[in-house]
């Protein structure tokens, strides 16, 4: 809404003017007459052709610089920030134009060159024309009403700006706690590892502390012992049986 309300105000005020210097010569005030009446047409080309000749008669001229400046705006995008381009050529003239002898004129070129700044968006710039517009035309209550207009979108821009840094601090503190917590519990997953693997090399081991397969060893050399020993029993008593055989008495 209220672009919408200052974009009226924008168009109502880009009109071209007729006031001129002592300065200015007779064909000058004849091109820039011509180039009104083209204007009015919505011939806004033809117009620039025409300021454009005001500008050779006299370069000085801020009644044509003025209005070759609103043709500019007339026949360009609002969006268009091109280095150069026909808009930025317009925002060149009008600052020109700002610093002119003739106060009511200077005041129009910062209060366009504000409703440039605003429907781009630059509210800061464009505050800064409407109050230099104000001090050239105190009386303006146009630039002051889009003055307070520009004032408010920036303060809700910046309060916008904050809102966003704040949620995007509570997300960087939400992130950070869920990787403390990740690394926390990463952690005690190691711990429990390596206690289970303590345990189960404990598990491994005979209560004397041997390792398994050490126990394993000594537990096959008993019994390779004690198998050898019974094979020695046997023995003898197989030789014993054999001798009480031979010395036994003939039926």
């Amino acid at each position: 809404m209220i672009m919408n309300k200052l974009f009226i105000v924008l168009v109502m005020l880009l009109m071209p003017v007729v006031a001129f210097s002592q300065t200015s010569t007779k064909k000058e005030r004849n091109y820039i007459k011509e180039g009104n009446a083209m204007y009015h047409d919505k011939r806004y080309g033809d117009a620039e052709k025409l300021y454009k000749k005001a500008l050779q008669e006299n370069p000085a001229s801020d009644v044509a610089k003025f209005n070759l400046a609103t043709t500019y705006i007339r026949q360009s995008n609002p969006n268009d920030t091109t280095k150069n381009g026909i808009l930025d050529q317009a925002r060149k003239l009008y600052e020109e134009v700002g610093s002119s002898t003739n106060k009511q004129l200077a005041a129009k070129a910062w209060y366009d060159l504000g409703n440039i700044s605003y429907n781009q968006k630059d509210y800061q710039k464009s505050i800064d024309c409407y109050k230099n517009s104000l001090r050239a035309n105190p009386a303006d209550d146009q630039a002051r009403q889009n003055l307070r207009l520009a004032q408010k979108q920036l303060q809700n821009n910046q309060n916008n700006q904050n809102q966003n840094n704040q949620d995007k601090d509570n997300k960087d503190k939400s992130q950070d706690k869920q990787k403390e917590q990740k690394d926390k519990d990463q952690n005690k997953n190691n711990q429990n590892q390596n206690q289970n693997q303590n345990n189960q090399n404990k598990n491994n081991q005979p209560n004397n502390g041997m390792s398994k397969d050490n126990a394993d060893q000594i537990l096959q050399t008993m019994q390779n012992e004690e198998k050898n020993t019974q094979d020695k029993v046997n023995k003898a008593r197989m030789q014993q049986m054999k001798s009480g055989r031979r010395t036994g008495k003939q039926w």
